[in-house]
């Protein structure tokens, strides 16, 4: 009976799929009278490229003009289209005219409208794409298009574009002529930082990046009320066959407020409710009268110490962007708008008015989530998390997050146990939206800076094998001299494992694997670090590089106060509130180096290593402090922590090999080719190579100490191909390494050692790029 059922489900399927196929030509139905359905593009044919960067980017930007997306698109793409009906564009067909509930319904929630050749309007893209063509400096320039109609059905018709370039003008000159002495200077003082370049090819772009730089110079210094469209340019294409000459001038006939400097008058601030309530009292501090609703929630100084202009100061647009900056910062404000009124008609003084108006104070999160693990585990988790923003009326944060699991074990008859799990912990953490300690840091940067402390609370049970507590917590600062440099110092961070019970099984396991019993014993890890970050990525340039080194250092100073008590700084046996605790330093830098190749292609690079050595009071690194490698943001060949350290590799039947894979030096490199595959999803090729090392031998583990002895056969070596589905708000990404080299014996003789091609082969999904 089964298979009967079974069967007649199948023919049914098969016979509403052909039905739905059978239905192509349903498609164009109900298309209004006299139109054609659009499919799509043919590839965009080019003339003329001349292979520059100003031609690169000209064909990008009449491509976007260009395309257009089809029903049944893939990935966005204007040219790939599904190989059957656009479904939901059939339900429209099917649906439109219906009366009943349910086709009313369908029609609403699934069905999408004919995208038509009238509705993409490949005139108007045509011309917008010419101009575009001369935007660029490619005057002699011309965008065509015919229509190319389906086969079997003349109400359908895909488009195909044909751009003929022609060559480029340059600029020959650039002449800035008509300003005034003050406005002259400021323009002659800065021509260093000009965006118009003897010999560089013409573009609007460029010529709309002058007026921007011109206006900002002269806003930051007192010309208040001039913007870009004050500045004119003139082009001259008859001096020189193919060049321009460019002459850069103010508009005629300007306001004599444009001409005029400004300075610094008087300031209000308007302080509205909660709930965009107007203010209802007052108060004046300094020079600032503010105005408030129900009680004042935020310090005066607070307030005062982020305005950074002052009675009397001229007017910068650049310290009016610190201002908006540093109040956006407080993290308090649902909003912020900052208004300058002339305080007279014939004077040249500008008073302020910045309106706000607060957030709510409270904010709540709630995640919860269920995993399911390969080991037959299951079990729900969930975190909860509140915070009070602004608790002291100086933008601070006071956070509580609470989280849990509970995993239990399925297959009861197969581990022939059951293992129920659990684990729950507690966050608090203060941060401060400035540096508060030490003084000498306690300014107000004009980048984001931060002063965090935490405590928390971790308990895990792992029933049958063991009970841990883990408390800690510690202080961070965080701060930005300029765009480009970020300093973070952690001067206190005190982590403590206590193994509460464990078991006979535990024991068993921890005998053949110390590592995992290190990792867990009692013990205090008082750590100290500082790391340092560079990125550049604020910059306009095709060169993006991103670098961060980090040192943290642990168990110095107790070591210290022992050493002046008579205890030597290298002997063992130290303890701390009867303890161990754990004596070690860790040197790691990340360097990355993406190049733009173009804007639908790149090149990234990146280059990491590290070294933890322990010494005095321990002869191991904590576990939570070694580097491993593999998984899907490092070697994608190889899955978490299955390479390393040195040669190393332990039995493939043992359960637990995984925990021994980590070591005390890393050394990796990367280096991915990404490019635009079509519409929205992307593609990379790859290469990765890496390991990990001990610094001391370990007799459990033969050939994972570092070596320079045949180096290149120690790194284990992949390469593979992925795809990434670009979203906007997140990237998904899907990889597949490929093994090409192991550093351990596998079996096989050769630099490729790998034993089968299916063998080296790692897939990884995740969310975001790699590096």
């Amino acid at each position: 009976m089964i298979d009967k059922i079974t069967t007649c489900s199948v023919v049914t399927c098969v016979v509403l799929l052909l039905l739905w196929l059978a239905s192509a030509c349903s498609t164009t139905s109900k298309l209004p009278e006299g139109e054609i359905l659009y499919t799509g593009i043919k590839k965009i044919e080019v003339l003329d490229d001349d292979g520059t960067d100003g031609a690169a980017d000209a064909i990008d930007e009449v491509n976007a003009a260009l395309k257009q997306k089809p029903n049944g698109s893939i990935f966005g793409s204007s040219r790939w289209t599904y190989p059957w009906p656009p479904f939901r564009l059939f339900l429209y067909n099917k649906y439109i005219d219906s009366e009943k509930k349910f086709g009313k319904w369908v029609f609403d929630k699934f069905a999408t409208p004919p995208v038509l050749i009238s509705s993409v309007n490949p005139e108007m893209r045509v011309a917008a794409a010419t101009n575009l063509l001369h935007d660029y400096g490619y005057f002699n320039g011309k965008v065509g298009y015919s229509l190319i109609p389906d086969r079997k059905n003349d109400r359908k018709s895909r488009i195909s574009y044909q751009v003929q370039m022609g060559h480029s003008y340059r600029i020959d000159t650039v002449i800035y002529a008509g300003f005034g002495p003050q406005a002259d200077s400021l323009v002659r003082r800065t021509l260093r930082f000009s965006k118009l370049r003897k010999g560089d090819q013409f573009s609007v772009i460029k010529l709309d990046e002058e007026r921007q730089r011109i206006s900002t110079i002269f806003r930051s210094q007192g010309y208040f009320y001039f913007v870009p469209s004050y500045i004119d340019f003139l082009g001259d294409t008859l001096q020189s066959r193919g060049n321009v000459a460019v002459k850069v001038m103010p508009r005629a006939g300007l306001n004599d407020m444009v001409k005029r400097k400004w300075k610094i008058g008087g300031l209000t601030v308007n302080l509205r409710g909660y709930n965009n309530e107007m203010p209802t009292d007052s108060m004046t501090y300094e020079d600032m009268k503010i105005y408030y609703e129900g009680k004042l929630r935020v310090r005066p100084s607070i307030l005062y110490d982020r305005i950074k202009d002052r009675r009397g100061d001229t007017y910068s647009q650049f310290t009016q962007q610190r201002t908006q900056e540093a109040l956006s910062r407080l993290g308090i404000f649902r909003y912020t708008d900052i208004q300058y009124i002339p305080q007279d008609s014939s004077g040249n003084v500008l008073n302020r008015v910045i309106n706000a108006s607060y957030d709510y104070p409270l904010n709540g999160e709630f995640e919860m989530n269920v995993k399911s693990k390969s080991n037959n585990y299951l079990g729900p988790g969930a975190s909860f998390s509140v915070a009070r923003k602004n608790i002291f009326g100086g933008g601070e944060r006071l956070s509580l997050t609470l989280n849990g699991s509970y995993e239990w074990q399925t297959n009861v008859r197969e581990s022939g146990q059951a293992i129920n799990s659990y684990e729950f912990g507690i966050d608090l953490s203060l941060e401060f939206p400035r540096v508060i300690f030490p003084r000498m840091l306690r300014r107000d940067f004009d980048y984001p800076a931060s002063t965090k402390y935490h405590i928390y609370v971790d308990q895990t049970n792992r029933a049958s094998f063991f009970k841990l507590l883990t408390l800690g917590g510690g202080a961070e600062y965080k701060f930005r001299p300029n765009a480009l440099h970020q300093h973070s110092i952690t001067p206190f961070k005190l982590d403590f494992n206590l193994l509460q019970r464990t078991t006979a099984r535990f024991d068993s396991i921890t005998a053949a694997n110390p590592a995992l019993y290190l990792s867990l014993a009692d013990q205090f890890v008082p750590s100290m670090s500082y790391t340092y970050t560079y990125d550049n990525s604020s910059l306009r340039k095709r060169g993006k590089i991103w670098w961060q080194t980090s040192v943290t250092s642990s168990g110095n100073i107790l070591s210290c106060f022992y050493a002046m008590a008579g205890k030597g700084f290298g002997e063992k046996d130290k303890d701390l509130l009867g303890n161990p605790f754990s004596q070690f330093a860790k040197l790691s830098t990340e360097l990355r180096y993406t190049f733009n190749i173009s804007r639908r292609q790149s090149l990234a690079m990146r280059v990491m290593g590290g070294i933890a050595y322990a010494y005095g009071n321990a002869s191991v690194v904590p576990y939570s402090e070694q580097f491993y490698v593999g998984g899907a943001n490092s070697i994608r060949a190889f899955t978490i922590r299955s390479i390393g350290p040195g040669r190393y590799h332990s039995d493939d039947d043992n359960q637990y090999s995984y925990i021994d894979q980590t070591g005390d030096v890393k050394l990796e490199a990367n280096i991915e080719y990404r490019f635009n595959i079509f519409g929205d999803l992307h593609g990379a090729v790859f290469l990765d190579a890496g390991n990990v090392w001990l610094v001391r031998p370990d007799e459990a583990r033969p050939g994972a100490e570092f070596t320079l002895r045949k180096f290149y056969e120690n790194i284990a070596l992949g390469t593979g191909f992925g795809l990434r589905y670009d979203l906007d708000i997140l990237v998904l990404r899907l990889d597949m390494g490929i093994g090409l080299h192991a550093p351990y014996d596998t079996g096989k003789d050769g630099y490729y050692n790998i034993p089968s091609f299916g063998k080296g082969l790692g897939f990884h999904f995740a969310i975001g790029y790699p590096f």
